[in-house]
């Protein structure tokens, strides 16, 4: 499998799981982890209305269910592929949870903060910061989020 296939997979996941919270009228983001030898660990969506939680984005619900599955609060050699820019507190908990690698899609200038607002991971007081790699699947990632807002507009 070349490099591309290898990220392509997990991001299309993600994809999924986004155009499925928007299916529930969640804001549409999706999330996947994958292990060092690609094994696909936890993929989640936008929770947030559903459970009544404001924590239940899908970067920490995919968090969550990948360190029960490894039974360690350390996702040491995991990846993250998420279809929008982590927010502050994804961040936090993606460095809590020492992530090697994060791959996201659209860039959120409001709301992100890795490559936008706080920039994270550049603080002197973030524990751990992932190698970033923004701009996988950009397009599909940005238009399903402009087709959710723009639908919810009219």
């Amino acid at each position: 499998m070349s490099t591309d296939e290898k990220t392509n997979a997990p991001m299309s996941l993600a994809l999924s799981e986004a155009e499925a919270a928007a299916g529930r009228g969640e804001v549409p983001v999706g999330a996947a982890i994958v292990s060092a030898d690609g094994e696909i660990l936890a993929k989640a969506g936008n929770r947030i209305m559903e459970l009544k939680d404001p924590t239940a984005h899908a970067e920490v619900l995919a968090i969550r269910a990948a360190a029960e599955r490894l039974g360690s609060e350390r996702l040491i050699d995991c990846d993250l592929y998420v279809t929008l820019e982590p927010c502050a507190m994804c961040a936090g908990a993606i460095s809590f949870a020492r992530i090697r690698r994060l791959y996201y899609g659209a860039e959120d200038p409001k709301g992100g903060a890795v490559d936008h607002g706080p920039r994270f991971f550049r603080q002197p007081t973030c524990h751990h910061a992932p190698d970033v790699y923004g701009g996988l699947s950009e397009d599909p990632a940005s238009q399903l989020l402009k087709r959710f807002f723009a639908a919810r507009r009219s």
